[in-house]
C-alpha cells in the first residue's frame, strides 16, 4: 500500500487489508495520535491488554524486540496491535525484522517529522504491507471541512462564516482543534448551530483579536490604537513570527479586494469576492483601509513584510535586533504609511 492519503484513512480504518506495519508521521503530533487511537479502536475495539502492546523506543530498537511481538500470539484470540510512540529512525532495522517475521498484528508507529531519506521512510514507503501516513496541519477549506465533520460528530452544525474564522484560528494541533470543537458543541447544544457571533463568544482568543485589531489599525491608519492592541496582543502570548505572518495575510486580502476595485468593483462586493469571507466584525475597518492604499502600495507593503518575516526566522548571531522590535516596526510603518495615505486623501 505504501503511501496512504489522509482522505483514504477513513477507508483504510474499516479494511487494513494485510497491512502490517503503519506509520504515521509530520508535524501534527495530535493527529497522528488520533489517528493511532482510530486504528487501535477499530483493530481491537477498544483497550484490551491482552490485544495490545505498548512499547517504548528505547525497547523497540532492541533486536528481536518487535519481531517478537509481532509473532505473539493473543490469549484471548484476534489480531493484536502494537505501538511505537516517539518513534524515529533507531528502530528501522527492528521493523524491518518484524516485517520478516510470522504473525498477522499490526505494528503502529507514531513519529514526528522524518525526511524522506531517513531510514524508516525508506524502508516503509516501497512495501506492500506498510501504509505511510503524514500528518500535516491541515489550513484554509481543508480545516474548516474537518471542524465541520467534527461538529457533526458531536450533532451540531455551523454557519459557514463561523467555520472559516475558526478554521484561521485552530489547527495548531488536532488535538488542541478537537478539544475546543468540544468545547463549542456544549456551548451550543445537541442539533444546535452555531453563528460567528457563538464562536466569538465561545473561543475567542485574546491574542488572537487583539493582533485583528492591531492589524485593521494600523491598515487604515489609526497609530495609536495599532500600538496598544499590539502591545496587548504580544502581553498574550502572540509569536512574533505569527504577526508578521497574520500582517502578511491581512495585506495580502486588502490587495486582492483592492486589485478587484481597480477593475471596477465596489469595496463591499471587493470584499464579498474574498475567500475565506472577511469576518462580519472587521468589514468596517476593511472598508476604511481600501479607502487609505493604492494595489501597488499594497504590493509594496506585502514585499516589506516579507523581508520582516526573513528577520525575524535569521539565526540570533547575525540578528541584533529582538524579534518583538522587528515586528513593531513592521506593524507601526504601515500604520504611519496608512496615516500618511489618509491625509493625503482627506
Amino acid at each position: 500500500m505504501a503511501k496512504l492519503d489522509g482522505r483514504r484513512f477513513g477507508a483504510f480504518l474499516k479494511d487494513q487489508g494485510g497491512t502490517r506495519v503503519v506509520l504515521l508521521f509530520g508535524e501534527d503530533a495530535g493527529m497522528a495520535r488520533e489517528r493511532a487511537d482510530a486504528l487501535q479502536q477499530a483493530v481491537l475495539g477498544g483497550d484490551d491488554p491482552f490485544r495490545l502492546a505498548e512499547l517504548p523506543r528505547e525497547a523497540a530498537a532492541r533486536p528481536g524486540a518487535l519481531a517478537g511481538e509481532v509473532s505473539a500470539l493473543s490469549m484471548t484470540g484476534g489480531r493484536r496491535l502494537i505501538r511505537v510512540r516517539d518513534a524515529n529512525d533507531s528502530i528501522a532495522p527492528g521493523v524491518k525484522e518484524a516485517l520478516a517475521a510470522p504473525g498477522d498484528a499490526l505494528l503502529v508507529l507514531e513519529a514526528g517529522e522524518l525526511t524522506a531519506r531517513g531510514k524508516l521512510r525508506a524502508l516503509l514507503e516501497p512495501h506492500a504491507a506498510a501504509a505511510v501516513v503524514a500528518c500535516y496541519r491541515e489550513r484554509g477549506a481543508e480545516l474548516a471541512a474537518t471542524i465541520a465533520t467534527m461538529l457533526r460528530e458531536q450533532k451540531v452544525e455551523a454557519a459557514p462564516a463561523a467555520l472559516d474564522w475558526l478554521a484561521q484560528r485552530l489547527g495548531e494541533d488536532r488535538m488542541m482543534l478537537r478539544r475546543e470543537v468540544e468545547k463549542l458543541a456544549l456551548y451550543a447544544g445537541e442539533g444546535g448551530r452555531l453563528s460567528e457571533e457563538d464562536v466569538l463568544a465561545c473561543i475567542g482568543d485574546g491574542s488572537a483579536l487583539d493582533l485583528d485589531e492591531a492589524l485593521i489599525a494600523a491598515t487604515c491608519g489609526d497609530i495609536p490604537l495599532a500600538d496598544r492592541a499590539l502591545d496587548a496582543a504580544l502581553a498574550e502570548g502572540a509569536h512574533p513570527v505569527m504577526v508578521v505572518r497574520s500582517a502578511l495575510r491581512h495585506v495580502q486580502r486588502l490587495h486582492l479586494a483592492s486589485l478587484a476595485m481597480a477593475a471596477g468593483a465596489s469595496a463591499s462586493a471587493a470584499l464579498e469576492g474574498l475567500r475565506p469571507p472577511v469576518f462580519f466584525r472587521a468589514k468596517p475597518g476593511f472598508e476604511r483601509a481600501l479607502r487609505c492604499w493604492s494595489p501597488e502600495a499594497l504590493q509594496a507593503a506585502g514585499d516589506a513584510l516579507l523581508v520582516a518575516e526573513r528577520r525575524t526566522k535569521s539565526s540570533s548571531a547575525a540578528r541584533p535586533i529582538p524579534d518583538q522590535s522587528i515586528v513593531r516596526e513592521a506593524v507601526l510603518t504601515i500604520a504611519r504609511q496608512a496615516f500618511a495615505a489618509s491625509r493625503r486623501r482627506a
